[in-house]
């Protein structure tokens, strides 16, 4: 989706004491003497949630920053992009915001400091802090390396139009049923370039009763078959989420994969109608998703030492406030203790009119599963290019 612009927050910020601040002194680098620029890459979106924690970090400690840069790049060329600026050791980007993809690629190369534990005196109480389901993606996934900034039960759901499709699946036979009798009409984006796509991947394991569905290699059997029998009603695989969204709203698709946040935001935005629909697939699990800071290898000390500071700035909930924004990442927060009502006026109205009262109750009554470790992830996408892409004209 293409991202939209955010308002710089204002002086009313300024003063928002940063989390660990004091002992982020006491941390192993030491803070520069004079401002710096810092280069951030986002190549999932989260700039869209986290520009306003940036912009008040730079107006609470103009000693520490003077300027930000913002960068934005496909989550599948991240890796590409830091190993070639780490293997001739000049680092030009500072901080990265990825999803696990990005996060995972860059584990496969080695790419990323690991953090923990030699930072944790800038993070205290870090996992006291995270709400339960990011403290095990904080875990599982960001395995020492990366830093959850905003999460996410994610999916998948199904969205459909209700016009146009008057008796929605409810199991995954169902669906593929529908869209064997409807070819064109389904859609999902290529697992490695978006979030909905790899919750479907990661989360079909689930409704269709694998072996196992933490291991893509051995687990997969009934996964693998249903994607590449479903294969044969997909005309081609977008390489991102929007232009699903895209292709829902203007009639060209009737049902997508997608999850809480790419219901509401797109809602919001205009691009799908108010009126569609979301529902699940029995034996329907979330898949549980967020987004991570990490930092690639090489950089100075003076700079980690401010990195630290502003990581641990946008875990405080006034900042996590923002990544309500408009539905983008529903919830949003990663840490507790950051109540709707916390967020902007805008956020607030956004989710009352575009977010579903159902997802209270799919929250509660739903398993919660961690997406695959960063190892098998990379693992799961090759194979679903191999047997499903592949098989499709770019």
């Amino acid at each position: 989706m293409t991202e939209f612009n955010r308002r710089t927050v204002l002086g009313g910020l300024a003063g928002v004491a940063a989390f660990g601040a004091s002992s982020a002194h006491a941390a192993h680098p030491a803070l520069p003497k004079s401002p710096i620029t810092l280069s951030i890459i986002d190549v999932g979106g989260a700039l869209a949630l986290l520009q306003p924690g940036f912009e008040a970090y730079r107006a609470a400690k103009p000693e520490l920053v003077s300027k930000f840069n913002f960068v934005k790049a496909p989550a599948p060329e991240l890796a590409a992009k830091i190993k070639a600026q780490v293997d001739a050791g000049k680092p030009d980007l500072d901080l990265v915001l990825t999803g696990s993809d990005g996060l995972a690629a860059g584990l496969d190369q080695n790419l990323w400091v690991q953090l923990f534990p030699k930072y944790n005196d800038a993070f205290p109480n870090i996992e006291q802090n995270y709400e339960p389901a990011a403290l095990n993606l904080f875990k599982a996934q960001g395995q020492g390396y990366g830093v959850v900034c905003a999460y996410y039960p994610s999916g998948p759901l199904i969205e459909y139009m209700p016009d146009r499709v008057k008796t929605p699946p409810t199991t995954a036979q169902e669906l593929l049923a529908w869209a064997k009798a409807n070819p064109g009409k389904f859609l999902y984006a290529r697992p490695a370039n978006s979030g909905p796509g790899r919750t479907f991947m990661m989360g079909l394991p689930y409704i269709l009763g694998d072996k196992d569905p933490k291991d893509p290699v051995n687990g997969w059997d009934k996964t693998w078959a249903y994607l590449e029998e479903m294969n044969a009603y997909i005309d081609a695989y977008p390489t991102g989420t929007g232009i699903t969204m895209k292709e829902l709203g203007e009639g060209t698709r009737d049902i997508i994969i997608s999850t809480t946040g790419w219901d509401i935001n797109p809602r919001a935005l205009g691009i799908v109608p108010k009126e569609a629909k979301i529902g699940t697939l029995k034996g329907f699990h979330w898949v549980s998703d967020a987004f991570f800071m990490t930092v690639p290898r090489g950089l100075p000390d003076d700079k980690m030492a401010v990195l630290m500071d502003l990581m641990a700035f946008i875990l405080t909930p006034k900042i996590q406030a923002f990544t309500y924004d408009e539905g983008y990442l529903y919830p949003g927060p990663a840490v507790k203790n950051v109540p709707l009502d916390l967020a902007p006026e805008k956020s607030q109205q956004v989710i009352k009119e575009f977010g579903r009262p159902e997802y209270a109750s799919l929250i509660t009554n739903n398993p919660i599963e961690l997406p695959l470790t960063p190892d098998k992830m990379v693992v799961a996408f090759r194979i679903w290019d191999e047997k499903i892409g592949s098989k499709k004209k770019k």
